[in-house]
């Protein structure tokens, strides 16, 4: 069974909004990246992008989630500069290089979270922290699978590099984003 995600509960449905709120989700993202932590012992730095692919993901449901992240991930690859600390866009290992994959997986990770708020799951913490937690997988999994075909990392190098520095913080990104979501839904008055 679908629900109505929150956009779709405050704000009128149509095509004009609905661009509006994939632009929305791509700007988000690239203020989010523009945030860089970098760290010495691996290629990946911290940002804060996960956080804006899960709750626009969670927003906008499945169809328009996904589509901010193609837009996103989009404008980088035909040159925008907004990817993770770069001054000018463009797609290849030369500019995306270690994490061209995860940027793969923003587009996929959105797609489910929204699927997965489209039945509910982004109405309580317990739901939405487990459904923030699946999307920050699926990112990884696509993160270390990039590292491994554009680096030449072996699995165990990929996770350590990969993953490992960044669990803390992804758990304290879903804890975030988990609170939000079910605070919007009873400010709107449902849940």
């Amino acid at each position: 069974m679908t629900s109505a995600v929150i956009t779709q509960r405050v704000l009128p449905r149509s095509n004009a909004v609905s661009v509006v709120l994939v632009i929305a989700a791509a700007a988000l993202t690239t203020l989010a990246a523009q945030w860089v932590i970098p760290l010495p012992f691996t290629p990946v730095p911290i940002t804060g992008q996960t956080f804006a692919v899960l709750l626009t993901g969670a927003a906008l449901g499945m169809r328009l989630g996904a589509a901010g992240q193609l837009l996103y991930v989009g404008a980088g690859a035909v040159g925008a500069p907004v990817f993770a600390g770069e001054l000018g866009g463009g797609w290849g290992p030369e500019r995306s290089g270690a994490t061209a994959g995860y940027l793969i997986g923003f587009i996929v990770a959105a797609g489910l979270i929204g699927y997965m708020a489209e039945r509910r799951q982004d109405r309580t913490f317990p739901t939405m922290f487990t459904a923030f937690i699946l999307g920050s997988a699926v990112i990884y999994a696509f993160g270390v699978a990039g590292l491994m075909i554009v680096l030449d990392m072996t699995l165990n190098e990929a996770m350590v590099a990969g993953v490992v520095p960044f669990l803390v913080g992804d758990i304290i990104k879903a804890a975030g984003a988990g609170l939000l979501l079910p605070g919007a839904w009873r400010l709107v008055g449902e849940d």
